[in-house]
Order: C-alpha cells, then sequence, then structure tokens
C-alpha cells in the first residue's frame, strides 16, 4: 500500500484514542465479549467511535476532532458514559489500566477481522500477549514536516508520558515492580521503538518505499513506534501512554501533550539531532520500570537528573502554552494530583495493599473508571 498524502489538518488540534478492559462481574477477570457490547450501544449518538480491538476482551473508544482539553473531557466523558451503560446492561465491567492485574493471555480470544487474523499468523503467541490497553493522542499538524518536527521533538518526552501515565504494575498476578511493564509487550514486536530520524517528509516517503519494496510493511500500522505520522488525519500520534483508570486523567495527559507540541513548534526550545535517539532506550527503560522516580538523561546536555525534576521543569516550560491552550487548570490539577498522590500505578498498589485480592482490585478499577468511585 503506498504512502498516503498527508492529509490537511487544523495545527495543535486533538485526537484521543483509548483502549479499555471488558471483564465479567463474577470474578472481574477479562472476558470476550467486544461484539456483544458493542451490539447494545450501536446506534447511540456519540461524538467519536467505538471500535473491536485485536483481542475480545478489548473496545476501543475514539473521539473526533478536539480543540482543547475541555473539548477532550466531554467527549470521552459522553462515550464513556454510553460504553458503561451498555455494560450493566450486559452485565459486564470498563477498566482502564495498561494491564489487566492477573488475566492469562493464552485464554484470549482474537477478533474475527482479516487484519487481527493476519497478525495472530504472522506474531503467533505475541498477538495474544498483546492483550494490553494504551492511550494513544494525536496532533493536528498543518505540514508533514511540521509532523516529522513533533515526532523527534515530542521523543525527548517519552519518558515524562510514561511515568505521568504509568498504570501497570501487575502482570498475570504478580507485581512486577515496573510502574509501566505494559511496555514491554510493545518492544517485542518488530519495527517498535523509536521512528528512524529523518527530517524531512520527503525523506520518509524515500524511507516508506524501500520498506514496502522490500515487503518489511504493507502500512502505516506496520511501524510500532512509539510516535509515528499518521498521514491520513493530518497527525503526528504519541502512542507511549497506559489507557489510564479515568477520563479525567486521560484529558489531563492529552492536555499535557497538546501543550508540549506548542512549546516545541512556537519556541523551538532545542535543535533535534540523531545524537538525541542515545539516551532514548535507557530513559525509556528507567520511566517504564521507575515512574517519576527513575533517573533521566537530558538528550541535550547529556546531564543526568532525576526524571521528576525534567517533570516538574517541563510543568514550568508550558504554563504560557497552558494559559493559550485554555489546559492551565487541566495541567495545574495533573501536576498536583499525580504529586501528591502519585499516578495510577501508585493507586493500583495502595488499592492492593489496602486488601490484597486481586479481582477486587479489578473491581475497583471498574467503579474508578465508571466515575463511581472517587477514590
Amino acid at each position: 500500500m503506498a504512502l498516503p498524502a498527508f492529509a490537511r489538518s487544523r495545527p495543535l488540534t486533538l485526537g484521543v484514542e483509548l483502549e479499555l478492559q471488558i471483564v465479567n462481574t463474577e470474578n472481574f477477570d477479562l472476558t470476550p465479549r467486544s461484539d456483544d457490547l458493542l451490539r447494545q450501544v450501536e446506534g447511540r449518538r456519540i461524538p467519536g467511535e467505538l471500535k473491536p480491538e485485536i483481542a475480545r476482551s478489548m473496545v476501543e473508544m475514539a473521539t473526533g476532532i478536539c480543540e482543547n482539553h475541555d473539548d477532550v473531557k466531554r467527549q470521552l466523558g459522553e462515550m464513556r458514559d454510553v460504553l458503561v451503560q451498555g455494560a450493566d446492561a450486559l452485565g459486564l465491567g470498563l477498566s482502564g489500566g495498561g494491564t489487566h492485574p492477573f488475566q492469562d493471555w493464552s485464554e484470549r480470544s482474537i477478533h474475527d477481522t482479516p487484519r487481527y487474523q493476519e497478525l495472530s499468523r504472522l506474531y503467533g503467541y505475541l498477538a495474544k500477549q498483546f492483550t494490553v490497553f494504551g492511550q494513544h493522542v494525536h496532533v493536528g499538524c498543518p505540514t508533514p514536516d511540521m509532523a516529522m518536527t513533533l515526532l523527534h521533538g515530542l521523543s525527548r518526552y517519552v519518558p515524562h508520558l510514561i511515568a505521568l501515565s504509568a498504570a501497570s504494575p501487575f502482570v498475570r498476578g504478580v507485581d512486577t515492580s515496573f510502574e509501566s511493564a505494559r511496555l514491554n509487550s510493545v518492544l517485542a514486536f518488530p519495527l517498535s521503538g523509536h521512528a528512524p530520524f529523518l527530517l524531512t517528509w520527503n525523506e520518509f516517503r524515500d524511507y516508506y518505499a524501500k520498506m514496502e519494496r522490500s515487503g518489511i510493511v504493507a502500512g502505516m500500522k506496520d511501524f510500532y513506534w512509539d510516535i509515528r505520522p499518521k498521514p491520513e488525519f493530518g497527525t503526528v500520534e504519541v502512542r507511549v501512554m497506559d489507557t489510564p483508570l479515568s477520563i479525567e486523567r486521560a484529558a489531563g495527559l492529552a492536555a499535557y501533550v497538546q501543550c508540549l507540541a506548542r512549546h516545541i513548534c512556537v519556541e523551538r526550545p532545542f535543535n533535534v539531532g540523531a545524537d538525541d535517539y542515545l539516551p532514548y532506550t535507557f530513559n525509556r527503560f528507567q520511566a517504564g520500570r521507575f515512574g517519576l522516580d527513575a533517573a533521566y538523561v537530558n538528550p541535550g546536555s547529556g546531564e543526568r537528573l532525576s526524571l521528576r525534576e525534567a517533570v516538574l521543569q517541563s510543568f514550568k516550560d508550558l504554563e504560557s502554552h497552558a494559559i493559550e491552550l485554555k489546559a492551565d487548570d487541566a495541567l495545574r490539577t495533573l501536576r498536583q494530583d499525580i504529586l501528591d498522590r502519585g499516578n495510577d500505578a501508585s493507586w493500583i498498589r495502595k488499592i492492593f495493599s489496602d486488601t490484597p485480592s486481586l479481582p477486587d482490585l479489578a473491581r475497583q478499577q471498574t467503579l474508578r473508571w465508571s466515575g463511581k468511585s472517587a477514590a
């Protein structure tokens, strides 16, 4: 498939995708009911799109084009409410979180679409192990070269986004000691990690043509990069975040990405270079393993500092951009909430330490996602 032409889009608009867990309400394990749930809500008026994912125990909600934080929060809230009502009618629960706390990947069922069945044939057991749940944020780019600038510029903030969104400490009933264990599943796939260092769309188009001619890729979806251009939407897509436990956190993270993008485009605070990627895998691992307590190597200066310090500095850098984008309250809440109570991985561990039952943990995650619990 030829590389699509880069669509026109309004600068810095947002689109948000969230992959959700579908659980039964008996033991709160994952259950393969996505088709039933989508039929239940079919015809309901929503601002975005609801669709199946690779495993039948997953469902994805995707907003339409959003201008700002309030728009994202409104659209996510409306879709969340429709999905929760449909799940309640079927005796199901829905949850955020990057991994389910105790599901067995070998029991998963792959959705019966040609693409997902082909992925299952190609990747074998990895396809079932890919029952993990992420938040993707699209940022509108008026030109393809701006998309390349943002692709590399936002890569500096991948550790920040991982630490702020981390919500997957448990895998198959075990505390992995990672803040975001979900990221380890993504790295198993070819063409994961970061995109090659190409600065212009013409360079990227040549690269894509070579990859397509060799049969390595058939389309942009074959790239599992942490950040990738999405030419058919006219966006750059940030893909490193775990699905948060609430729409409020998801909307706050989207606002943070939007403010970072404006900071990069307006201020040009650094010159991107190939050497930016020298500490990339170190920083990515540290953030997934330790969250805000990670070590962080500044890609520009090579200085080593705490990731918490780097994240706090980023909030200061974004203050004027947050005001311009009407996201200052959202970023202030995100910053203070995480400083006071930690990320969602911290919440998950606290709930489990209070009542060490994995099914009850999964139950409380469904309550938090539905908005029925403010814990």
